[in-house]
């Protein structure tokens, strides 16, 4: 695999960037309150090294990202507005174009949408990298007509991710979370390839319950996966993995009232939790790791009645001597929740895109970034 072009090598083909206009592709999808506010504005700070590069080059830069989940039309609640306040109070002078997503040729990747882009372009950076699982205009369409590169946050994440896969230190574990195994069973097949053991939370656990004949009562779960959970779990043995499941469950009888249970559950109960001795088994787990990466939570954790299994699990990933990586989305929300964020080595800005990369190996963003040379013109020069 050729290597991805760096900021360096960016300054190396257009020479000096004084004067020079920038195209950075930038993650500001910012969660927004109901005031219309920037409730947390992570992503946005971590463009900063990137842009800050830039711009002490004398580069003008022109920053461009999407917000929500607009229809391909302008829509007010999706503005950029409060976005390019904040920027211009943490870089000054930054230009941030509108919403990418008011238009329909940025996720149909038109032609003519991509060229709109890099009108005027002298060179093109993708700092994206919550985004570059997606094959859209402004990913996949500036590296095949300006020169381009990576910057400083999709470096870091490339680097952190693909080493939990290619160098693992062992033991390596692997915390998964959240509702549906049919969402990550890629990712849990290509981990089996190179984790120790895997820890399963989450409503996916029971989806692995019915696969090993336990009544489930009214929980969440994907009858049509029970089959694919039997064969994991079978997969796992043959490899001499673990896959730990939960021992005990936190959640409500049939009646509404809260209650455990082991990991049998009674008609009409329903699981939202991984119970107290699970939380604790899993710390164990995590503690006695080298290299730990989390994704997905372990309950209902935005209802506190079944916030502590995420809870525990997350003081675990802050405790453990492990190399430890969250990937992202509900689990990194979950950490800043619980005032852990800075706890851990390395928190993913990018969900679905680290359990991508964790899974192929690659992105369409970076598969664009490596072509970049030839698209200009310039490889082996």
């Amino acid at each position: 695999m050729s290597e991805i072009p760096t900021l360096e090598d960016l300054e190396t083909q257009l020479g000096d960037l004084a004067g020079k206009r920038i195209l950075v592709r930038t993650d500001f999808n910012v969660p927004l309150g109901d005031d219309g506010q920037i409730a947390d504005d992570f992503r946005i700070r971590s463009a900063l090294p990137t842009i800050e590069w830039l711009t002490e080059r004398g580069a003008t830069v022109v920053t461009a990202s999407h917000l929500g989940r607009p229809k391909g039309a302008p829509d007010p609640k999706f503005s950029m507005d409060p976005v390019r306040s904040r920027l211009a109070e943490l870089a000054p002078g930054v230009e941030l174009l509108e919403n990418l997503r008011f238009d329909p040729g940025e996720t149909g990747n038109d032609p003519a949408f991509v060229a709109q882009l890099v009108e005027g372009i002298d060179g093109y950076v993708n700092d994206a990298f919550g985004a570059s699982h997606r094959a859209h205009a402004s990913i996949v369409g500036p590296p095949q007509f300006v020169p381009s590169a990576m910057g400083r946050l999709l470096q870091k994440e490339v680097e952190v991710l693909l080493g939990l896969r290619n160098k693992p230190r062992h033991p390596f574990v692997a915390v998964l979370g959240g509702a549906k195994i049919s969402d990550k069973l890629g990712v849990v097949e290509a981990l089996l390839e190179v984790v120790d053991s895997l820890v399963i939370g989450g409503a996916m656990c029971f989806t692995f319950f019915a696969a090993q004949g336990k009544p489930i009562g009214d929980s969440l779960f994907e009858p049509d996966q029970v089959d694919t959970c039997k064969r994991l779990l079978a997969e796992a043995t043959a490899k001499g993995k673990t896959i730990h499941l939960p021992e005990d469950i936190t959640g409500t009888t049939a009646d509404g009232e809260y209650a455990t249970f082991g990991t049998r559950l009674p008609d009409g109960a329903k699981g939202f939790d991984i119970g107290p001795g699970s939380a604790a088994a899993f710390t164990d787990v995590i503690m006695d790791a080298r290299m730990v990466f989390w994704n997905g939570p372990m309950g209902m954790f935005e209802d506190e009645r079944f916030a502590s299994g995420t809870r525990t699990v997350a003081q675990a990933m802050a405790d453990t001597k492990a190399f430890t990586v969250v990937g992202g989305g509900d689990s990194a929300a979950a950490l800043a929740q619980f005032k852990l964020d800075d706890e851990v080595d390395h928190v993913s800005t990018g969900g679905g895109a680290s359990l991508e990369l964790l899974e192929n190996g690659d992105l369409p963003g970076l598969e664009a970034l490596r072509n970049t040379d030839e698209h200009n013109g310039t490889k082996g020069s």
